[in-house]
């Protein structure tokens, strides 16, 4: 039983949950690593997704930097000659070195764009597994409901412009740009010191103004992350089947569209005034540039004229006026560029690198086989320190083998209970023991084999019939027996097999499923042709042949179709075959298992678990009363703690708050009132199945 304590008092020496690693704040830019370290990673990231392909990238990026110093002196050379009539051969050496120069300048960007598009393509690639791969390992839910854990993870991820290869690709183009720089330079402190020193102080102003420009764009982002987030959140509700039918019916469109604008503004707004403060800056740097091109060009005609400088000289400090600027601004638009794509990819690193959300033993110790039970020892929960208690002093004990159901009012604390029990998050204070062991001391990847679970939010996968099973056991995915066989006990294999592909059919519209690309159905596992109307779902029994007109939505003959739509209760049979193919499991938790079933369904199935669950631990929650009345043990949750606990007839001779909502819940029902002597909708016998499909039985008092 739980301890009587008030409810806004915390529990005396409650320790909080340690503070996550990553103290994010709305605005705030963090970093993980320091600028060099960050420059390592993302060049390991390229060497390591390809290697070939970096190596070569990085050679061709640098001889281009090369290439217009080459030109400008060769084209000196020639004009010089030309000037002062050289020999034949002398000019056409040179002519042929200056158009191999021009060949390779023209041919060399060429394999370097397709280079770093390969780049792109493997580095993308890698990063996207490792991003995935880390937040897989996440062993609990906090992050995934921290606002600021999501910008960062939405910022951290290829799609949006995150590309380790922009660090990469921009510090070659800076060096490649320096190599250019440094031949230029040198040919200007050649024929004019001064004019050298006064381009690269022009250089430098450049310089830190684009840094400047690209630090404030980054926080830009950065702080626009969750306003582009909450526009994508309604781009999602106005585009989505899921609430099509509540935005049409009730009428809410324009309100959607409405907010969803006003947040599109509100990001074009921040965007739109860098945008002003970047050309505004760029504008002042381009005359800068200008004034300084124009001076240069002035003093050399002036140099020449007095003989100072040739023809050559003069052709040469022109170009090296040019390449030095373009130099320069290329210098100062990459470094921006790259400083840009050093803070997005600083989000992929905080998020890569994280520490575990919840802690880990350094040395897990081992699961038992469950023999005793499952404990719950003063278990007091919250979501944060802000929030209210959610279980308060909560001890019971779940029995091996024997079937516990949790029943309260809606915010009792029973789902949160299941979350627990699984170590998505772990008790504020207490704890739970798997006979005897505290799950926080074992691994949590083992725990989890050792569960089964129909959650109450249960998924649906827009995947073929037989994946969405096997996801609940991976091991399954071609064991074609073993899926049929949790099919049959959740009720649905009879409609799978009546779907055009059987198993292998796509029970989604969202995608195509060709059939040149999608496998025959496997023997015995359904061969019909028809596919479900358009509009509707296939009923529970059996689907309905598609009477539309021949299309891409029939599904045959054409080679390509939409997949089939299953109901609301067909979706839910389909999470508890992904539960009963775990038929190993040590705990079952059935978290409203039926709520989305019609009568007959319902009966079917609390038969078909109450024979899977026979002899096996089991945590049952649900709303229907009657649906829990034969557990060995019933828990009555009111506000986080337990009220009262004991088996149904116990419970309903106490009087208590069990007593109450059942008796509110068999009120609903008349006495008077017989059921038809055969079913409104007789379930079909399927010889395969290994549960009862017989009618509901006559209404008793007893039921209700």
């Amino acid at each position: 039983m739980s301890t009587e304590e008030p409810a806004d008092t915390a529990p005396p020496a409650s320790p909080e949950p340690p503070v996550p690693p990553e103290s994010w704040k709305p605005g705030e830019r963090l970093r993980t690593t320091s600028l060099p370290r960050r420059i390592t990673a993302a060049a390991s990231l390229a060497a390591r997704a390809a290697p070939a392909a970096f190596a070569a990238h990085a050679l061709l990026t640098l001889v281009t930097g090369t290439a217009p110093v080459a030109t400008a002196w060769l084209m000196k050379l020639v004009v010089d000659n030309l000037v002062q009539r050289g020999p034949l051969s002398t000019l056409l050496g040179l002519a042929s070195g200056l158009a191999a120069v021009g060949v390779a300048t023209a041919m060399l960007p060429q394999f370097v764009q397709y280079l770093r598009g390969e780049l792109d393509r493997r580095v993308g690639l890698l990063t996207q597994d490792r991003l995935f791969t880390a937040t897989g390992s996440f062993i609990g839910l906090g992050r995934f409901e921290d606002p600021r854990f999501l910008d960062r993870l939405r910022l951290a991820q290829p799609s949006v412009g995150m590309n380790p290869n922009d660090v990469v690709g921009g510090v070659l183009s800076v060096v490649r740009a320096v190599l250019t720089l440094t031949g230029f330079l040198g040919s200007l402190f050649l024929l004019g010191p001064v004019m050298a020193v006064l381009l690269l102080l022009s250089g430098l102003l450049v310089l830190a103004a684009e840094i400047s420009l690209s630090r404030r764009r980054a926080r830009m982002i950065w702080e626009v992350g969750p306003v582009e987030r909450r526009e994508f959140f309604y781009n999602d509700l106005l585009s989505s089947v899921e609430a099509a039918k509540e935005i049409r019916l009730f009428g809410s469109g324009g309100f959607l569209r409405a907010r969803m604008l006003t947040e599109r503004r509100t990001a074009n707004a921040a965007k739109r005034a860098m945008d002003r403060r970047d050309i505004t800056v760029q504008a002042g740097l381009a005359t800068l540039a200008a004034a300084v091109s124009g001076a240069g060009l002035v003093w050399a005609v002036a140099a020449a004229q007095r003989g100072a400088l040739s023809v050559g000289d003069v052709t040469v400090f022109v170009a090296a006026v040019g390449g030095t600027q373009g130099a320069l601004a290329t210098i100062a638009g990459e470094l921006a560029r790259s400083h840009q794509a050093l803070e997005l990819f600083d989000h992929y690193l905080a998020v890569t690198t994280a520490r575990p959300d919840l802690p880990v033993a350094a040395e897990p110790r081992p699961l038992p086989v469950l023999r005793r039970g499952i404990t719950l020892q003063d278990v007091w929960f919250r979501y944060s320190p802000g929030h209210p208690w959610v279980l308060q002093g909560v001890t019971l004990h779940i029995p091996h083998g024997k079937a516990l159901a949790l029943v309260g009012l809606n915010g009792a604390g029973k789902s949160t209970l299941v979350k627990l029990l699984c170590r998505f998050y772990d008790p504020t204070r207490g704890a739970i023991l798997w006979d005897g062991v505290d799950i926080r001391e074992a691994d949590a990847a083992e725990l989890r084999r050792r569960i089964g679970a129909v959650f109450q939010d249960y998924m649906h996968y827009d995947m073929t019939a037989a994946e969405n099973i096997a996801l609940g056991d991976l091991t399954a995915l071609d064991d074609t027996p073993r899926l049929r066989a949790a099919a049959v006990r959740a009720g649905i294999h009879a409609a799978i097999s009546e779907l055009p592909r059987g198993y292998d059919t796509l029970l989604s519209r969202t995608f195509f499923m060709t059939s040149d690309s999608a496998p025959e159905p496997a023997p015995g596992t359904g061969t019909g042709t028809g596919t479900a109307p358009p509009s509707e779902p296939i009923p529970d029994t059996a689907p309905q042949p598609d009477t539309s007109p021949a299309g891409p939505s029939t599904g045959t003959g054409t080679g390509i179709s939409t997949g089939v739509e299953f109901s609301g209760g067909q979706r839910q049979r389909l999470a508890l075959a992904r539960a009963f193919l775990r038929d190993r499991c040590e705990l079952m938790i059935l978290d409203e298992p039926s709520a989305g079933l019609d009568a007959a369904a319902e009966h079917e199935i609390h038969v078909s678990l109450r024979r899977h669950r026979q002899g096996r631990t089991s945590l049952l929650i649900s709303h229907r009363l009657g649906a829990v009345r034969d557990a060995d043990l019933i828990v009555v949750l009111s506000e986080g703690r337990i009220m009262e606990q004991g088996d149904h007839a116990a419970l309903l001779a106490s009087g208590g708050e069990y007593a109450r909502l059942f008796a509110l819940q068999a009120s609903g029902y008349r006495d008077e009132l017989q059921p038809p002597p055969v079913p409104l909708h007789p379930l079909r016998t399927n010889p395969d199945s290994d549960t009862d499909t017989a009618p509901l039985p006559t209404t008793t008092t007893g039921d209700r």
